[in-house]
């Protein structure tokens, strides 16, 4: 079965897990330590030229203090030599070859601006044709910024142009009149978006023109020409109000006139849609429910088929039961590759279209995440070689390719790292929950396990919740690790890759059942690795499983330390102060204002039980969160002063939901390190009991399980 570890089992050390004979990798020194982060380098995207002879891929580095920075490369498949494409001065990402193969457009970003360039082949001869602007607001899972034409001679392209609200929203005084007036998550800077819409422009390679084809005050994004060459796809949301309803549809603009054709009317969303070689069909991401979040979504997208007309649209993918990623065609048309989530692994498959019941193929499987954030990591030749960026359990994201029935390794990008590192094993932990609900984690062990003695363990809580972890390479982890350190994730019920049913299991039941089978991940570890201490756990998370340490501290005193990042404490004031409104109302079934959810999403909030807490909490947050807002860190904070608990409040500059700047997310993890070091070396504090209020009144006990579910 071909396997992105495949290739690596060719490297003597790809083991997993690994046997106690062979865990320290040749001239090791030591386990992974911080700053390691400052050398490892990811590979982000794969576009495979057509002929298949060239490969252009981006290395993503955090060689500096800031965010990290992507440079683009261009590979030559038969020797294996790879050439930069720009300086050192520039990034360079979204890479697209032209249809005849003889140019590539990326987008540059150079001296705090973005630019749509073209090179030829060997990336020589830059050609600037547009400078491109994008927007802070809520714009979630697109697609293609930029796409050719079929004869190469124009480039049509997303970029944003000021919207009518921009003005007042940032004057003096500011005044908003959107329901949607915070920016995105990843918004570190801005507190409130800029309300610029996007729209799909063209430019002419030859004459340098850039025409605007799309207005008007909705977001237009994810492009694909046609083959025909007379239409672009692109996905938006017209409901009557967009920041009310997210709700994307897929339509068409004419090259020529500009005149749109709505393709869909669905009340649920489509996203991603792509052109088929012929022209006659497209394929695309769907869900079927009438109410999908924004941000995160319960229901697993498949994949679907329809006409060009929008007639004959088919759920191909009904067969797979997980979610499943960008699509695109083969080669010949008869079939379409996409990414599925299977436990805590992504493979690729394909899926045969002509006669009878599609039946899919795995073309990339094993243990190991394909893909990369923010693109969808793999592409394919005209002659079917297929590039892609594949995590496994002993690197991080590498670039493979696959021709044929074989798979190699193209690069190495950390040999040097790692040639001086102890990897420590990942072992993968199946369970039944609490109810018998099966169950999966993944346990790192400490680097140079002993099992006669006693480790820490730290429970490292996903988010989403609508998410996964896996054995894929995970630096926390292995930094943790080389500490001596055990670290535990389970894939609790709400994950994805475990069937649309696991996925739904936690609907209306946040900080239920889902808290659980944590605490039951927890038993099962202490109970199969007896060199674990219970005296010595830690507990973490960011956002989702931010929220879920916020709420087990609530619940068990088992716990000497925890850390909390960009969790949810209260889901009440989160609703109204979050940049979307849509999250809690596909989670639960209704907004808070309908029925007795206002009363349930309190009963539910570990603010509500914050007199429980003894756990020593030390609170991790970005300044600029609007995703989940400073202020649920800082609400629960508070109130752990009140009420007596040791608790530290840290909140690094120039961030959002998630911390991106190299030199915070070093002093992350190193003040998590000292924090579980100092809480571990201390004395275990007495049971849970009844805490006093500063005044001296009692104040409100949780119960001693989670209520049930509506």
């Amino acid at each position: 079965m071909p396997s992105c570890l495949l290739a690596l089992i060719a490297l003597a050390w790809m083991l997993v897990p690994i046997p106690a004979a062979t865990r320290q990798l040749s001239g090791a020194r030591g386990g992974f330590v911080s700053d390691d982060l400052h050398r490892l380098r990811d590979v982000g995207d794969a576009q495979i030229s057509p002929d298949g002879r060239q490969i252009a891929y981006t290395i993503v580095t955090r060689s500096g203090p800031r965010g990290p920075s992507s440079q683009l490369w261009i590979m030559d498949v038969a020797t294996g030599n790879s050439r930069r494409v720009g300086n050192e001065n520039e990034s360079g990402g979204n890479p697209l070859w032209s249809a005849d193969g003889r140019h590539l457009a990326y987008i540059r970003g150079l001296k705090g601006k973005s630019e749509l360039v073209v090179v030829d082949t060997d990336g020589s001869d830059p050609q600037s044709l547009a400078e491109l602007h994008w927007t802070n607001g809520p714009l979630p899972s697109t697609g293609e910024r930029i796409s050719w034409s079929p004869d190469g001679s124009r480039i049509a392209f997303v970029s944003s142009t000021p919207g009518p609200e921009t003005a007042e929203a940032t004057g003096d005084p500011m005044v908003f009149t959107r329901y949607l007036y915070k920016p995105t998550a990843s918004e570190g800077v801005e507190p409130f978006q800029d309300n610029r819409r996007t729209h799909i422009f063209v430019a002419d390679l030859a004459t340098k023109q850039v025409r605007q084809l799309t207005t008007g005050n909705y977001y237009e994004h994810s492009i694909d020409w046609s083959r025909r060459g007379d239409e672009i796809l692109f996905v938006s949301n017209h409901e009557p109000d967009p920041d009310l309803k997210f709700n994307y549809d897929i339509f068409t603009v004419h090259v020529g006139d500009g005149s749109v054709r709505q393709l869909t009317f669905t009340k649920a969303a489509e996203y991603r849609p792509r052109w088929s070689p012929d022209g006659t069909k497209i394929v695309f991401q769907g869900t079927k429910r009438p109410l999908t979040s924004s941000e995160t979504t319960m229901e697993d997208t498949h994949i679907w088929t329809m006409n060009a007309d929008g007639s004959d649209r088919r759920e191909v993918g009904a067969g797979i039961d997980n979610r499943q990623g960008t699509p695109e065609w083969s080669p010949d048309g008869n079939s379409v590759i996409f990414s599925v989530q299977e436990g805590g692994d992504t493979h690729l498959y394909r899926l045969g279209l002509s006669g009878g019941q599609p039946q899919p193929q795995l073309l990339v499987g094993g243990s190991g995440r394909i893909g990369s954030f923010g693109s969808t990591g793999w592409s394919v030749a005209k002659n079917g070689a297929l590039a892609y960026v594949c995590a496994t359990p002993a690197d991080g994201p590498e670039l493979y390719l696959r021709q044929g029935d074989s798979t190699r390794q193209l690069t190495q990008l950390n040999a040097e790292v790692f040639a001086g590192r102890v990897l420590a094993p990942v072992e993968k932990v199946d369970f039944p929950s609490f109810d018998g609900l099966p169950a999966e984690a993944f346990l790192t062990e400490p680097a140079s396990l002993d099992p006669n003695k006693k480790y820490p363990m730290i429970v490292l809580i996903h988010g989403g919740p609508h998410g996964a972890q896996g054995s894929e390479f995970n630096l926390k982890a292995q930094i943790y690790a080389s500490h001596g350190y055990a670290t535990l994730m389970v894939n609790y019920r709400g994950s994805t890759g475990y069937g649309q049913k696991f996925a739904d299991a936690i609907f209306g039941d946040q900080d239920g059942a889902e808290a659980r089978d944590v605490l039951a991940g927890v038993d099962v570890a202490l109970a199969q690795f007896p060199w674990i201490d219970p005296a010595r756990m830690g507990i973490e998370g960011v956002s989702y499983g931010g929220q879920l340490t916020d709420w087990i501290i609530t619940q068990t005193n088992r716990f000497r330390a925890a850390i909390p990042g960009d969790g949810i404490s209260n889901l009440i004031s989160f609703n109204f102060l979050s940049y979307y409104h849509d999250y809690l109302a596909a989670e639960f079934g209704e907004y808070p204002e309908q029925g007795n959810l206002m009363d349930l999403l309190w009963q539910r909030s570990a603010m509500r039980y914050v007199a429980n807490v003894r756990t020593p909490v030390l609170f991790i947050h970005g300044l600029n969160d609007n995703d989940v807002p400073t202020e649920e860190a800082e609400q629960y904070y508070i109130a752990l002063k009140e009420v007596g608990v040791e608790t530290v409040l840290v909140l690094y500059p120039r961030e959002g939901h998630g911390l991106r700047e190299t030199s915070h997310i070093i002093d992350d993890t190193n003040r998590s390190i000292a924090w579980y070091d100092r809480h571990f070396a201390q004395p275990a504090p007495p049971p849970t009991a009844a805490r006093m209020g500063p005044a001296g009144r009692r104040l409100a006990a949780a119960p001693s399980e989670p209520a049930s579910p509506r």
